[in-house]
């Protein structure tokens, strides 16, 4: 019996970031960035729950990295594609960085990290 998690999101990077680099990819030089949304796209998938932060991906989806909120020290959130969707870095205690690229619905995932970090850390401040 396992300790039950409340799912917020689960879900990929958002359809947008697909779609523009594909239109970028017509060219030599956007090549690159069309090979990695189309991984990003077919392997990378999200889940924030009430407890902690999953991110699946890497080649065929084998990476897994677990999150929990205690750990967190910083989140931070870059908009990307028109402000639709956006990148956010997450900084842990130890110095290490956990990147979410294209993810949708960033600003309200940012708004809930942040509560749940602030709960578990009381010396946390967001900077909004």
């Amino acid at each position: 019996m396992g300790i039950r998690e409340e799912i917020y999101f689960e879900g990929g990077p958002h359809i947008g970031d697909l779609i523009l680099n594909l239109l970028i990819g017509f060219s030599v030089v956007g090549l690159p960035l069309t090979v990695g949304a189309i991984v990003r796209a077919l392997w990378l998938r999200y889940r924030i729950t009430d407890r902690r932060i999953t991110v699946i991906g890497g080649w065929m989806g084998r990476d897994r990295s677990d999150v929990i909120y205690s750990e967190i020290v910083k989140v931070v959130k870059v908009p990307r594609g028109l402000g639709i969707w956006g990148d956010m870095v997450i900084t842990l205690k130890n110095g290490s960085r956990l990147e979410m690229r294209a993810v949708p619905k960033f600003r309200e995932l940012y708004d809930y990290i942040n509560d749940k970090v602030a709960a578990k850390n009381p010396q946390y401040s967001s900077a909004k």
